[in-house]
């Protein structure tokens, strides 16, 4: 019983999300102080994109994208299979779920994957780290781009979306430039961000924090709690949990049809069936307006602590087994 409640139970960072998100329901900040935050969060976004652009090595890129048919496999099941999912389920949407909700689902399957968590299930389970390295990284610069036009194709102007195209721009101003430049300066910051890592893990938290307070302050203003009733909660978390219940096992079979060896399923696996958090919410504040923000971001929350409990068991499973007795 006690080891089963260390896997259910939240980690830290989901307590303190669903902390935040009380804040902000009880204390949402308005007017001038509202703009100011969300011109501070602003700038820590670029933060926080120069920071990760800065983490990731070169020579990782060049391993990793040797393989290209892994690639290929990975970004096919972020930006394809999770799209197709979502659109399935459209009949929920209006009955069960309220529009930002299903909104939020598509939103949810339109996102990139994980980088961290993506690479650390990788290296837990035992498999091919440099690939997972380049592949979680692509599909995090491509979400910059395929994202917004995914949302366009799967959504139009529901939940208040901006023009894709025009969310594109912004996106890349915001996010992919401090990437670039982050990357750029690595030879000379590269040594000081590797000592920083536990710190900068905290930046990266607190950054989504900024962005899902201020969200859910604006959408509380605009009486998110009065138009999303519980029923409609409760069918997004079952979404999330029938997304993740299809995924996983799905994409664990195509790699397996495919012929990929047990080093190259792992990140198969977890880069195919992760969604960012840390990722879709910048994009989400860009690409929809504020008072329906806090209701489309709600399934990409409830999903991040889904992923982590589940992977994490997956990963202990991998681990478990041993590459030399030819099992999987």
């Amino acid at each position: 019983m006690t080891r089963w409640w260390s896997r259910l139970r939240p980690d830290n960072f989901t307590l303190a999300l669903l902390a935040t998100v009380a804040l902000a329901s009880v204390l949402p900040m308005t007017g001038a102080a509202a703009h100011g935050l969300d011109r501070f969060t602003d700038l820590a976004i670029a933060a926080l994109f120069f920071l990760h652009g800065a983490r990731l090595p070169r020579e990782s890129i060049v391993a990793g994208m040797l393989h290209w048919r892994l690639h290929l496999v990975i970004l096919a099941c972020t930006f394809v299979l999770f799209p197709l999912l979502g659109l399935a389920f459209r009949p929920l949407a209006g009955w069960a779920l309220t529009p930002d909700l299903y909104v939020g689902v598509l939103f949810l399957c339109a996102l990139p994957s994980t980088v961290q968590s993506s690479i650390a299930f990788t290296s837990m389970a035992g498999g091919n780290i440099p690939a997972a390295v380049c592949a979680a990284s692509l599909s995090s610069i491509l979400g910059v781009f395929l994202t917004p036009l995914l949302m366009g194709v799967l959504a139009g102007s529901q939940g208040g979306m901006a023009d894709p195209l025009h969310a594109v721009g912004a996106i890349m101003l915001q996010l992919l430039v401090p990437f670039v430049a982050g990357h750029l300066l690595r030879p000379w910051i590269a040594h000081w961000v590797e000592r920083q890592r536990a710190l900068l893990r905290y930046t990266d938290q607190g950054t989504v924090l900024l962005v899902v307070y201020g969200a859910f302050g604006e959408s509380v203003v605009e009486g998110l709690w009065h138009k999303t009733p519980v029923g409609a909660l409760l069918a997004a978390a079952g979404v999330a949990v029938v997304l993740l219940a299809i995924a996983m096992p799905g994409i664990t079979w195509l790699a397996r049809r495919l012929g990929f060896s047990r080093e190259d399923e792992i990140p198969i696996v977890f880069c195919g069936s992760k969604k960012s958090l840390a990722t879709g919410v910048p994009i989400a504040k860009v690409l929809f307006a504020g008072g329906s923000l806090g209701a489309i971001v709600l399934p990409i929350m409830i999903y991040h602590q889904l992923q982590l409990i589940v992977c994490a068991v997956v990963a202990q499973r991998y681990a478990r087994r041993k590459p030399e007795t030819g099992t999987r």
